[in-house]
């Protein structure tokens, strides 16, 4: 695959399996020319609990992709979730002759004294990341080859992962016909797709929403520092929705996506949901009350991921410039605001970014990670990718049309032409959505308007209605 400049990404999570190939140029800009996603089976909280579904559905998304891209797949770079990976930062040591120059065997040197911690005997490791290197108390070093100095130090974040779940996962791969050319963390993933150029430069963090976990990655002058799982995501706020409106998963997840919100005030106010079970029963509820039963449950996901932060770094909003939230639970209506209340910091959607192809099709948050594992293909050192930034993606100014000299004015038929078939134009009327079918379980989900007030009574009609009987 790098011999003919192609990369491809599979994202293996919990409610869908993600595939994404990407061609890469000599000058290192990357296009996307496949894509293909199916319905996760076999998996839960990221581990592989059913190994012929889960290879099933591998093969389905590759040939997916194979189709829109017009390739061959025969290897993959693979996201990794779960509970069953470990993050540790590791200190390293290497000392240089005097007079001497730092050199790549220096460097390398250091790492492997950072590497050199001990670790379980079950756990493999994924991922070595050097973090700032540091040459005789001069810190902030990211490239200490070519420099003089005697001590050498580094940071190294490692991040590992139970032999026995990846051991499973590869399994999967390689039954679908493919060969793995490395482990990913998700966090780290989704940090190389939506981390902005001018980011590199603060302390970030990335909170990746799946549908069975929550990844966290904090990322400090472009290096992952800091990365975590929690075992909660949206699918959970779905079960929550499922449980108290006493509907089947399928229609709770339909509900979620089309009228629920974060918080209330993000809610239609004038909308509210009639819901006829099986048995015949019919309830309604507004979609004010809707969002606060998802509320809860993103306020857990969110004080969890807090307390991972501060017990590891420090109080979140002292440390960190910035928040990206990302992932498939990140669409929901509000939830940037909830995560402004938590955490106290600006919040952004984090969609990929530096990519070209097939843009309108995998610009969304929930192919964040599948985008991140094929930049992280092209290095693969977990480096952040230099992004261009916003105002280079600006399109190039056009030269203003001249305007005529003061005093020869000269008619525009063209204009008023245009002007008038614009007024005489018929005014677009937007499309009304389509109202969802009832499923095969006899269960409606249908949006209606709320009920209106009635009218204010008139002076008049108050002092009728008082003097009624007597008159």
């Amino acid at each position: 695959m790098k011999d003919s400049k192609f990369i491809v990404g599979l994202d293996v999570g919990t409610s869908k399996i993600t595939t994404v190939i990407g061609e890469v140029a000599p000058d290192g800009t990357v296009d996307i020319i496949g894509q293909g996603t199916v319905q996760s089976e076999g998996l839960k909280r990221g581990s592989v609990v059913n190994l012929e579904r889960a290879t099933q559905a591998i093969r389905d998304s590759v040939s997916r992709a194979e189709r829109v891209s017009g390739t061959q797949v025969s290897s993959v770079f693979v996201s990794v979730a779960g509970n069953h990976t470990k993050a540790i930062t590791s200190h390293g040591l290497a000392a240089i002759r005097r007079g001497h120059e730092i050199t790549e065997a220096d460097v390398d040197r250091a790492v492997e004294n950072a590497r050199a911690v001990p670790l379980d005997p079950n756990l493999e490791i994924l991922h070595t990341l050097p973090q700032e290197y540091v040459v005789d108390s001069q810190e902030g070093i990211k490239s200490p080859v070519g420099m003089h100095g005697v001590r050498l130090e580094v940071d190294v974040h490692i991040v590992a992962g139970t032999a026995g779940p990846l051991l499973n996962l590869r399994r999967c791969v390689q039954e679908a016909g493919l060969k793995v050319d490395g482990f990913v963390l998700q966090g780290l993933a989704s940090g190389m797709a939506t981390v902005d150029t001018g980011e590199q430069t603060q302390t970030v963090v990335v909170i990746d929403i799946g549908g069975g976990t929550t990844d966290v990655g904090v990322f400090k002058r472009g290096n992952l520092t800091h990365s975590a799982c929690i075992p909660i995501g949206g699918d959970h706020v779905t079960a929550d929705l499922a449980q108290i409106l006493k509907i089947p998963m399928e229609e709770a997840e339909s509900v979620k996506r089309r009228y629920g919100a974060a918080t209330p005030e993000k809610a239609d106010p004038d909308l509210a949901l009639e819901i006829t079970a099986a048995t015949g029963s019919t309830h309604s509820i507004s979609a004010h009350e809707l969002s606060r039963i998802i509320r809860p449950r993103l306020v857990e996901i969110f004080g969890l991921v807090r307390d991972e932060i501060d017990q590891a770094l420090g109080p979140v909003e002292l440390i960190a410039q910035n928040m990206i939230l990302t992932g498939g639970g990140a669409q929901m209506r509000g939830i940037g605001d909830l995560a402004k209340e938590r955490f106290r910091l600006p919040v952004r959607l984090g969609v990929p970014r530096g990519i070209g192809g097939l843009v309108d099709i995998v610009s969304s948050p929930e192919y964040a990670s599948a985008v991140g594992l094929v930049l992280y293909g092209i290095n693969q050192d977990g480096r952040l990718p230099v992004q261009p930034r916003e105002e280079e993606r600006q399109p190039e100014p056009q030269e203003p049309a001249k305007r005529p000299l003061l005093g020869k004015r000269e008619p525009r038929p063209e204009r008023e032409k245009e002007e008038k078939e614009k007024k005489e134009a018929p005014v677009p009327v937007a499309p009304r959505l389509p109202e969802p079918q009832a499923p095969a379980q006899q269960i409606v989900v249908r949006p209606q308007p709320a009920a209106q007030e009635a009218p204010k009574k008139s002076t008049m009609d108050k002092i009728r209605s008082l003097f009624k009987d007597w008159l």
